[in-house]
């Protein structure tokens, strides 16, 4: 059989032109950081570093990658993610499961109670003091254990249960004598792979650019995670560049300071995000499937 030559229509050629424009808009921002984090600042400044880079200079990644602290927050960062998602996709898992089946008892109140909590919150002093009183502050546990679930991920995941795990299926897995637990993880759990990845992908984000939490919480700094210690070696640097010291012979450390404030500001990005961009690709055939039927209304 002879295939059917495609015709492009007007609307079609219009529909791809805009995606193609849609796509640079969103990538070029990340593709003139990476340029520019190895282009002379000087470039950069009066905007000659446009689409290739220019000056190629590497001061940038040196000056933040040979910070001994960099490597300190990157470790606590990888920590806090990996234990912090493990936590919140359990606890989001089970949880939703559970107000999933309408046997509960009460299922409505605490579905109720936990939709309360995301239009009603406590404040940042209230919450530092419980974090105080529960003797939470300067451990790891701070940074893990209060953003145990989010409500609006636990609705979510709630509603992909409704939608996707029919009771029959449970029911006929017990009638074979399969108990509650074993229905769970040999059932249920392999069926929920999407939605496990997107709220994996969601709380893993979320811990890895957590920064605030660390500024208020941590005072030790053989704690704080990386985002806080890229954050206050572009501070610093913008400081050192922003100087109001002008006297002759500081004039020439100055210029110096800027370039460095300038190339640490594109550095700290690049570090910062190029491992979520390392882990995306890997659970990205299920993210689509998994945010759109947990979307649905149940």
């Amino acid at each position: 059989m002879k295939k059917k030559k495609m015709k492009w229509t007007r609307f079609d050629v219009l529909i791809y032109l805009i995606g193609f424009l849609l796509l640079l808009i969103v990538l070029y921002p990340l593709y003139f950081v990476v340029i520019a984090s190895v282009s002379d600042p000087n470039y950069v400044n009066i905007g000659q570093v446009i689409f290739l880079p220019k000056g190629f200079n590497l001061d940038g990644y040196k000056r933040v990658l040979n910070t001994p602290e960099i490597w300190t927050g990157f470790r606590n960062s990888v920590f806090y993610t990996v234990a912090g998602t493990a936590l919140n996709v359990v606890m989001t898992i089970t949880a939703a499961y559970a107000l999933s089946k309408k046997r509960l008892v009460g299922r409505n109140f605490f579905q109720f109670m936990i939709v309360f909590t995301m239009f009603f919150g406590g404040g940042m002093i209230p919450t530092y003091l419980l974090m105080k009183n529960m003797q939470m502050l300067d451990t790891v546990w701070v940074m893990i254990v209060p953003g145990a679930v989010s409500a609006y991920n636990l609705i979510v995941t709630k509603t992909f249960f409704v939608n996707s795990i029919p009771d029959e299926l449970e029911e006929a897995a017990r009638i074979d004598g399969a108990s509650y637990f074993k229905t769970f993880f040999s059932i249920v759990l392999p069926l929920s792979t999407p939605i496990i990845a997107v709220m994996t992908l969601f709380y893993g984000i979320g811990h890895w650019n957590s920064y605030f939490d660390g500024m208020i919480y941590l005072s030790d700094r053989n704690l704080l995670p990386l985002q806080v210690i890229l954050k206050e070696i572009l501070s610093s640097a913008q400081m050192a560049a922003n100087s109001t010291s002008m006297s002759t012979s500081e004039m020439t450390l100055l210029a110096e300071q800027q370039k460095i404030a300038e190339m640490v500001k594109y550095v700290s990005m690049i570090v910062a995000t190029v491992p979520v961009l390392l882990i995306y690709p890997f659970i990205q055939k299920y993210f689509k499937k998994g945010i759109m039927v947990g979307s649905l209304k149940g």
